[in-house]
């Protein structure tokens, strides 16, 4: 008779000075599409045509709108905590005059952020979701592109929001952060 015992599986959690001793040290490289979640190093899925399509639709329309008032900072990490630098697709930031050179945007000195959701729909909203809103990030639109719907969600509450909007092609956001109303009509466009 075979005796089955439990072993303990532990895990080496990486953290923030961590991760950058690996790239530091080319154990890891700024072409590969990691980012850090939780202390675990996760590849990312590679960017299509239509996702970098959006991100760019949403990144000029978003800085047309406001302008100076803001920095927009495409496929940047942002620092949430000593074991999460995730890299959103868009993050709108306040203005600083080193524009992030000195130090990626903390939860403060972000507006929203935007995920662009085409093969990462389930990441996003299992993985991504939950932490930026235990980092208290006030606002995030994920666009799902196979649905055509943007979901904006706000008032995060622990790991969730307590607010969600379903926008379609004919609806209009109106952003909880800043004086902003974008008509979905010129975000989900006619495919192919």
């Amino acid at each position: 008779m075979t005796a089955k015992t439990g072993i303990a599986v532990q895990r080496k959690l990486f953290n923030v000075e961590d991760y950058y001793t690996m790239l530091d040290t080319g154990i890891l490289t700024e072409d590969d599409r990691v980012e850090l979640i939780h202390g675990e190093i996760i590849k990312m899925t590679p960017i299509g045509s239509r996702h970098s399509g959006y991100v760019t639709i949403l990144t000029n329309y978003i800085k047309e709108e406001l302008g100076k008032l803001i920095l927009v900072s495409v496929q940047n990490p942002v620092s949430l905590s000593k074991y999460s630098e995730p890299e959103p697709d868009i993050a709108v930031l306040k203005p600083r005059d080193d524009f992030y050179t000195d130090s990626h945007p903390i939860p403060s000195e972000i507006f929203f952020l935007i995920e662009v959701a085409d093969t990462s729909v389930g990441y996003d909203y299992d993985i991504k979701l939950p932490m930026y809103a235990a980092a208290g990030i006030l606002e995030v639109w994920v666009l799902d592109i196979n649905e055509a719907q943007l979901t904006q969600h706000t008032q995060p509450d622990g790991n969730e929001y307590l607010e969600q909007k379903v926008l379609r092609v004919n609806d209009k956001l109106k952003c909880e952060i800043l004086d902003l109303e974008l008509d979905m009509k010129q975000i989900l466009i006619k495919e192919k």
